[in-house]
């Protein structure tokens, strides 16, 4: 990835503000739910502008969630499977990527549902590039076929050349989810899987499946917590942990 890319990468997830992420709404309980939201007139929506970076899969433009249509990354916390049967940080790899293909550009992107997070589910472009494709034909993204089949060539092509993602059979992103909020609830007092650290750095709430969500270990003693929603954490004062 370019140097400025990864520059790129860094000033996006550092530049959501606490108040900007209570605004954006973030109210996740488990990410593995992507359902659409009531839209009874599914007229269509657009937002342009510079693009912040969350994920592999999810940007902001000017205020506004954006979810990419018909594909799912990694998430930041996971390791994939190369050719030789080391392992990688697919999750960073593709956040990294996501953020090379925004980086200083301006960037458009459309759709007419939300998901009931209220994130625009939407097609987005560089120009003529459709980043949603591009992310699928790199093998940093699957096709998100429970919602959208129109990435299948593009996740044909990525396959057939074994690249990214395709290296090896890896775990889909929707079964890491699911795998990994089901065992962080099981083993969370009441069921609530976020973690609520305090370090240096302030006070920074980890999800399951996160980057650093295993090493952390809540101390309540020291005002550390454990939290049901994500909304509850930005509330009480924490940010999220960025993926860096």
């Amino acid at each position: 990835m370019a140097e400025s890319g990864r520059r790129y990468f860094a000033r996006s997830v550092g530049a959501l503000s606490l108040a900007g992420l209570l605004a954006l709404g973030l109210s996740t309980i488990s990410p593995v739910d992507f359902s659409r939201a009531a839209a009874p007139d599914r007229h269509t929506e657009s937002v342009e502008g510079r693009a912040l970076v969350i994920d592999g899969d999810t940007i902001v433009i000017e205020g506004t969630r954006v979810r990419l249509e018909g594909i799912d990354a990694p998430e930041s916390g996971q390791q994939c499977l190369r050719l030789d049967g080391q392992s990688w940080r697919c999750g960073i790899a593709a956040a990294q990527a996501l953020a090379e293909l925004v980086s200083d550009k301006h960037v458009r992107c459309e759709g007419s549902e939300r998901d009931r997070y209220d994130r625009l589910i939407g097609v987005c472009r560089v120009g003529s590039l459709e980043i949603n494709a591009e992310m699928v034909r790199r093998g940093l993204a699957w096709a998100f076929v429970r919602y959208s089949k129109r990435l299948l060539n593009e996740e044909r092509e990525a396959r057939s050349r074994r690249l990214g993602i395709w290296q090896a059979e890896n775990e889909p992103a929707w079964d890491y989810r699911a795998r990994r909020w089901a065992q962080s609830q099981a083993q969370a007092p009441g069921g609530c899987a976020i973690k609520g650290n305090i370090s240096r750095q302030g006070r920074i709430y980890h999800m399951p499946g996160s980057a650093y969500y295993d090493a952390v270990e809540i101390n309540p003693s020291r005002g550390e917590r454990w939290f049901c929603t994500e909304n509850e954490a930005i509330a009480a004062g924490w940010r999220p942990a960025w993926t860096n």
